[in-house]
């Protein structure tokens, strides 16, 4: 994965709807789910899902097949995965990676 390819992904993220679907759909697994499934479990218009899924799609995040009248949508995990490598392909300068966060969990503070 390359710089653009990750800014295009992380750029479809950055909007609470779409990682809603987005999470959803890493849920789902490879089976994945119908547009009409992800509709209802996320309480979202049809026109406005189908945006969302659309800019999804063009990042490479997802992909859509066709199922008798259906269209399913699932996760990309190899693209899911890639974007992860892109994160930490250069972890820690070589170095062994710092110690897991503990349990407790921090909150930021939004400004």
């Amino acid at each position: 994965m390359n710089n653009a390819e990750s800014i295009d992904a992380f750029a479809a993220l950055a909007h609470e709807h779409r990682l809603a679907i987005y999470r959803l759909l890493v849920q789902a697994g490879p089976d994945g789910k119908a547009a009409g499934q992800i509709a209802t479990a996320l309480d979202m218009a049809p026109s406005s899902l189908s945006f969302h899924l659309a800019h999804l799609n063009r990042a490479g995040l997802i992909t859509q097949r066709r199922e008798s009248r259906s269209l399913i949508y699932s996760a990309d995990f190899a693209q899911m995965n890639a974007l992860v490598g892109f994160l930490t392909e250069n972890c820690c300068g070589g170095r062994a990676c710092a110690p897991a966060a503990e349990d407790t969990p921090t909150k930021r503070k939004r400004a």
